[in-house]
């Protein structure tokens, strides 16, 4: 009888126990579910299979020289003593945090690069067909002081195939940068830099040179548009779109908001989610 009534408490106990495991789990998990931007709990750090994100998005591995950081983080949420709305990231909680590094490798130039980007989503779209990009930076006064003066900032850079027509029908790579001029703010974020009516664009390799959009004298972004197209031959194609930074000075910082056309795509610690622009 009192082996009956030990094995009938022993399972008592063990039940209670898995209900006891289930109430602590079950409301965790409801709360990692529930976040008001949807991005996961309240740190930030979503369920890897969050609907709203993009999978295509990552480090550029073959345009990446050195190790430098490109990574989806939380905040900055601007320096002490900024506690308006210029001292968080301008679209939910994250934001893509850049590194580089002027004097770390064996190459020539010694600096190091890095582009975070998506090699997917964009190809063989029409560069014609660009009618809106550009982004939100987070600069720091540091960055200022590393060199390039106040124009020392991460990029915009379009893989293309520029389909140039003869005499230059061999060119059928070139990376299409964006230059931006300085930001108007340093230590917290910056407004939207539009890079269609701000900064200057260039193309590398030949595809400058044919178009004479080049790092020496770069162009507009009409004006660039319009070199690609007047040549006669097949609309220039996008093979990859990213933003980055190098290869020229040290610089830490992020960049939030990146847009092309009507979509903003939002850097969050658990991934990139693409949002209709306003």
């Amino acid at each position: 009888m009192k082996a009956r009534v030990g094995v009938r408490r022993g399972t008592v106990l063990l039940a209670t126990l898995l209900v006891a495991l289930s109430a602590a789990v079950l409301p965790a998990t409801a709360t990692a579910s529930a976040d008001g931007d949807g991005n996961g709990n309240g740190n930030g750090e979503g369920h890897q299979d969050h609907p709203g994100r993009s999978d295509h998005w990552g480090v550029i591995a073959r345009n990446t020289i050195g190790s430098p950081v490109a990574e989806l983080r939380n905040g900055p949420f601007g320096s002490f003593g900024v506690l308006g709305p210029e001292g968080r990231p301008p679209y939910g909680r994250g934001s893509l945090g850049i590194e580089v590094a002027n004097d770390s490798t064996t190459l020539n130039p010694r600096s190091e690069k890095v582009d975070f980007g998506n090699e997917v989503d964009f190809f063989s779209k029409p560069v014609s067909g660009l009618t809106e990009v550009g982004f939100h930076v987070f600069q720091t006064g540091e960055n200022v002081t590393y060199g390039g003066g106040t124009t020392n900032m991460p990029n915009i850079r379009f893989e293309i195939d520029p389909n140039l027509a003869a005499p230059n029908n061999g060119i059928t790579y070139s990376t299409l940068v964006w230059m931006p001029p300085n930001s108007p703010v340093t230590n917290r974020w910056s407004p939207y830099l539009d890079a269609t009516e701000t900064g200057t664009w260039y193309l590398t390799g030949g595809a400058g040179t044919a178009t004479g959009c080049t790092l020496a004298a770069p162009c507009t972004f009409a004006a660039v548009k319009t070199a690609l197209d007047q040549d006669g031959g097949d609309p220039a194609t996008i093979l990859t779109a990213a933003v980055g930074k190098g290869r020229d000075f040290m610089w830490i910082g992020a960049v939030d908001g990146f847009r092309v056309n009507e979509t903003i795509y939002d850097f969050e610690r658990w991934g990139v989610r693409p949002r209709p622009a306003d």
